[in-house]
């Protein structure tokens, strides 16, 4: 992935991200699919969607391919990039690009139950055995 898709992956606003969330699952799917999966939700206008669609196309996010009078979307990046993407704008805003003040803040502020220390314990363990 290249420094401007990088960019893009960080760019995502809140709506973009909730319409990601049906276009992963619906792909390739219409503005109108968007608008009904979200419409207990959101109530947002299918005009509304459409055009944030049409700009999500235009930052590259989506794809549109026309059949007919038919515009069907399908998404550019997974939505593991966009994770990616994400954290690392979390993690340059917040704790100047490390990962370990993060976690070290998440396990002192969050108040995590046990359950969830003892998979973090899990993760880095595996991971621990990954890199042997």
């Amino acid at each position: 992935m290249g420094k401007k898709q990088k960019q893009k992956l960080s760019s995502l606003t809140d709506m973009e991200w909730v319409i990601m969330g049906v276009v992963w699952e619906e792909e390739p799917c219409t503005a109108g699919t968007v608008q009904e999966a979200l419409a207990d939700q959101q109530a947002w206008a299918y005009s509304t969607i459409k055009t944030t669609m049409d700009r999500m196309v235009a930052k590259g996010l989506l794809t549109r391919r026309t059949i007919r009078n038919l515009n069907l979307f399908s998404a550019v990046i997974s939505r593991d990039d966009a994770k990616r993407g994400e954290l690392r704008r979390m993690l340059s805003r917040a704790f100047n690009g490390a990962l370990t003040p993060m976690i070290e803040f998440i396990v002192d502020e969050e108040e995590l139950s046990k359950d969830e220390l003892q998979q973090l314990r899990d993760i880095v363990n595996r991971a621990d055995r990954s890199k042997k």
